[in-house]
């Protein structure tokens, strides 16, 4: 019974990206052959952006940009990741120190990515340390609050528990703390990623002689709304990939594990 109900839902997915990409194509039959809403030229069609896939994949162009968009942002959020558990541990320890950085820390949240672009050209100019620098301070933030707030998470029982049990420091982290605070850390890098992968777009439209951004801006460059529109599917599927494959797989594991998930 689940499997068949697995096969439903898979066709009825399936349907309704058929149904969408049917729709697109008639909007822009009527919009541009009916009623000369917009020029053919001006948006895109579900025909034009897989011709533009085929050609660029046959170049090996689209591989190629891939390849250093991934390289690119697996760098930089590694580089998150490690500075930003540091300071995460060390403003969960110290708390007057974290309660005196937490409201700059949330300010640079919520700052948008393409803001920090001048600076890394001023810093670095043209080349890949401006991309790193931009995405680690696109990212390095929701790994701070991640591990602050996955702390702060754990019910003080735990640790009541563990002490009277006459659990050690190391024990503690080791067997209590760690294992109770790695499902949310695993959200808060989920997040970190995605911001990560935003950072590095406006990044490479920016800065970048190749990569997935650097071939958004290259069709906005020969008006070839169509590779736009492509490129954009690209990053769109991508960045679903690795939510689903990495970060979805990791956190199920873990909830599975804590008799969470079936």
């Amino acid at each position: 019974m689940k499997k068949k109900n697995t096969i439903r839902n898979k066709i009825f997915v399936l349907l309704f990206y058929v149904v969408l990409i049917g729709l697109w194509q008639i909007i822009y039959y009527l919009g541009a052959n009916t009623f000369g809403w917009w020029k053919p030229y001006a948006f895109p069609n579900p025909q034009g952006v897989a011709m533009s896939f085929v050609g660029l994949m046959e170049e090996g162009k689209l591989v190629i940009a891939i390849l250093y968009s991934f390289k690119r942002c697996l760098i930089g959020f590694a580089i998150s990741v490690v500075l930003g558990v540091i300071l995460g541990l060390f403003i969960s320890f110290f708390p007057k120190a974290g309660n005196a950085v937490k409201p700059l820390i949330s300010g640079i949240q919520s700052l948008p990515s393409v803001c920090w672009v001048p600076f890394a050209i001023l810093w670095f100019g043209l080349k890949e340390s401006s991309i790193l620098f931009v995405i680690v301070m696109g990212s390095i933030c929701s790994v701070i609050v991640a591990i602050d707030s996955s702390f702060k998470s754990v019910p003080p029982m735990y640790v009541k528990v563990a002490r009277t049990l006459g659990a050690d420091n190391v024990s503690l982290y080791r067997y209590v703390l760690l294992p109770a605070i790695l499902p949310m850390v695993v959200s808060g890098l989920r997040q970190a990623w995605s911001f990560a992968w935003r950072a590095l777009m406006s990044a490479e439209v920016m800065s970048a002689t190749i990569g997935l951004g650097f071939s958004l801006q290259s069709g906005r460059d020969m008006a070839d709304i169509n590779q736009v529109g492509m490129v954009m599917i690209v990053i769109i599927l991508l960045g679903i990939a690795v939510d689903r494959f990495v970060f979805s797989t990791i956190e199920n594991k873990l909830l599975r594990k804590r008799g969470m998930l079936v």
